[in-house]
This record gives C-alpha cells, structure tokens and sequence, in this order.
C-alpha cells in the first residue's frame, strides 16, 4: 500500500469522525441552488481534508465538492466529497460516506470510500486491488440481468429533465428490482464488492465517482459510459457492473435510448 493510499484512509477515517460528531445535533441545513442541501457538516469535514492534504502534499491540486478547486503545482489531483448523501444525513437517513480520489497525469489510482454508520473503510489503488477493512473484495458473479439486484441515482438538479426514470422502470420491471440509496460513491463500492451487480446514473460529479470506479475496476467489474464507452468523469453518465452483466445492460439502454420500451408502461387507472 502506498503512502497515497494510507493517507487517504486516514483522512477519511478522521473526516468521518466529524460527521459523526454532527449527526443527531439537528444542525439543519442550508440550499446551494435551488435543491441541493449543504450543512455544517459538510463544510467541517471538507476543512479538515483539505488541511489534512495540504499538509502532506503541499503541492497536490484538490478539486472540493464545497469550495472548488485549490491549485497546486503537480501532476497530481485530489477529488473530495466530503459528505457523499448530504440529503439523507439532513434527515438523519444513515446513507453517506466520506470518498477521496487521486488522479495522477489524468488516471485515478487511488481512492477510498468510508461509511462511518457502519465503519466499512473501501479503498483501492490501481493495480493492487480493491478492500474492504483490509480484505480483498470481488464483483459479483450474476450472469444475467433478471438475476441481478441494481441501484441509480435521481440528481436534484433539473428534476423536471431527468429521463432516467425510464430506464429506473425497465430495470425494475427486468431485474430482481432497482435500489435507490442516495449516496453514488456507497453504491459504486456496493458493486466492487458483490452487494450490488450493477450502478448507473446521470449528472455526477468526478467527485462522486472517482474513488468507486476505481474500486470497481480493481474487483474485477467494468466501468464505462450508458453507450459503453470509456468513463468521462465529467461526462453525462456513468455505468458500473460485474463485468458479465455490461453486454446485456449496454443492449438494453440502447433500446431506452432510442425509445424502445421493452416493458410497456402501466395505464393510470381512470
């Protein structure tokens, strides 16, 4: 394990100490835009990580869910989320997690994802594997989609625009059925480690899902765009699976995308 990686764990480890500490005060919230929540929390934990990563890489660049992009001199960049499910921990909703990622002359290869409501520390470095509190994690072996268990995500943004709930419908009508936990970085590592067989969204941010692509990729599971095409962190939308599922997912989206339904939409009853 390298420095990078160690550091990583610890940071989040740390920063997910304080959202602990947050969690129950009813410490309220406050709106970035016209839906997406920010609390105290957040803005506490994010101060802590990005002290903590100036400190041992003064020259690293950082990219902040909160404040935005620190500059540093390198070729290395960190992306942080440092409260990934703000939303379900304004409600107390105990889905969110604390997700750091390193990029280095534009590939991840380092990232972790900490829960701290179950104190499960996911953390992988490129070519060394995926963990899960020390233990190597694989994909699923779900080889067909009726047989798989999905999640998404429904961003705030725009939710007058968002299509994905024609492809939140067909899954569910096709799968044994679509989870929806509101926190993008505990469903990408709930793939890497077998609990999930497939993730999709749209309109995430590189923070969200830098560290969890990484991690499926090092369980042995595929990332790509919905067309199947190599992952854009800051692209339109992201797919993950065990890798046996990514055929049978990417055809079925095309049809979604062109429009063709393979499960008709219920009628409203009159």
């Amino acid at each position: 394990m390298t420095d990078f990686l160690e550091t990583a764990q610890k940071v989040a480890r740390e920063a997910g100490a304080v959202i602990t500490e947050f969690a129950g005060r009813n410490i309220g919230f406050e709106l970035k835009g016209a839906y997406d929540l920010v609390t105290a929390a957040d803005r506490a934990s994010e101060q802590l990580i990005v002290d903590r990563l100036n400190s041992a890489y003064p020259s690293h660049a950082i990219v902040a869910e909160e404040s935005g992009m620190h500059a540093g001199s390198s070729e290395y960049r960190w992306y942080v989320d440092p409260l990934d499910g703000t939303t379900n921990f304004a409600h107390a909703f105990p889905v969110y997690n604390v997700t750091l990622a390193l990029e280095h002359a534009g590939r991840i290869i380092a990232g972790v994802v900490y829960d701290p409501t179950r104190d499960e520390m996911f953390a992988a470095e490129r070519g060394a594997g995926a963990f899960l509190n020390g233990r190597r994690i694989q994909v699923s072996k779900t080889a067909r989609l009726e047989d798989s268990l999905a999640a998404t995500g429904f961003p705030s943004r725009k939710r007058h625009q968002n299509i994905n709930i024609h492809f939140y419908y067909q899954l569910a009508m096709l799968s044994h059925g679509v989870r929806r936990p509101g926190a993008a970085a505990i469903d990408l590592a709930y793939v890497a480690c077998g609990r999930l067989d497939l993730f999709w969204e749209f309109g995430l941010n590189p923070w969200d899902m830098a560290a969890g692509s990484l991690l499926v990729e090092e369980a042995g599971g595929k990332v790509t765009d919905m067309h199947g095409a190599p992952l854009d962190l800051r692209g339109p939308h992201v797919l993950t699976d065990n890798g046996s599922l990514h055929e049978e997912t990417i055809a079925l989206f095309e049809k979604i995308f062109a429009g063709q339904l393979p499960v008709p939409l219920p009628e409203l009853p009159a």
